[in-house]
């Protein structure tokens, strides 16, 4: 049996403390956001120079490296949508299935090295962006396929969880 594709609506997290990792999406101020974009980067660069990096902890999760592969795209694609929302008035976002890209991209198959090197990047882009909004910029709105309807604000809050929560799960508990 592979990876169980993720069908959640993880939006529920804009509502009350996730469950499992314990972060609470309304416990910082929406202008640090470019600053835990990079604090979290920094973690992943640790996270994908573990010996263990291309190990899954069972047959239905990700390795480490898979998630870091996951978390680059996450800041790219969010870097896009983020700019979208700046650029049009309430974009409605492409879909994307992250599970398809996983296997597409050979996620398990790729340089831990670079995979760290390109998220990096990625998220010193998105810190940036985030870093340069001006107050009036973070009400802009944005929509997925789903109904689900974002401010810039809600919107950081909605991605940091994702990060946040990756590193959660890659961490060793005893």
């Amino acid at each position: 049996m592979g990876i169980v594709p993720d069908a959640k609506d993880w939006t529920w997290v804009l509502a009350r403390p996730c469950e499992e990792c314990g972060f609470d999406t309304s416990s910082f101020p929406r202008e640090s956001t470019g600053a835990m974009v990079r604090d979290n980067a920094a973690q992943w660069q640790q996270i994908l120079e573990r010996d263990d990096v291309r190990e899954r902890p069972d047959d239905q999760t990700w390795s480490p490296l898979e998630y870091g592969c996951h978390v680059r795209d996450v800041h790219r694609l969010f870097d896009h949508r983020l700019q979208l929302m700046l650029d049009e008035n309430d974009p409605l976002f492409a879909n994307w299935d992250q599970d398809v890209t996983a296997v597409e991209d050979g996620y398990d198959a790729q340089d831990p090295r670079e995979v760290a090197a390109q998220l990096a990047s990625a998220a010193e882009s998105i810190a940036g962006h985030f870093d340069a909004l001006a107050a009036e910029e973070w009400t802009r709105t944005g929509r997925r396929s789903d109904g689900a309807t974002f401010t810039v604000e809600s919107f950081a809050r909605y991605y940091a969880h994702d990060w946040i929560h990756h590193v959660w799960d890659v961490t060793p508990r005893r």
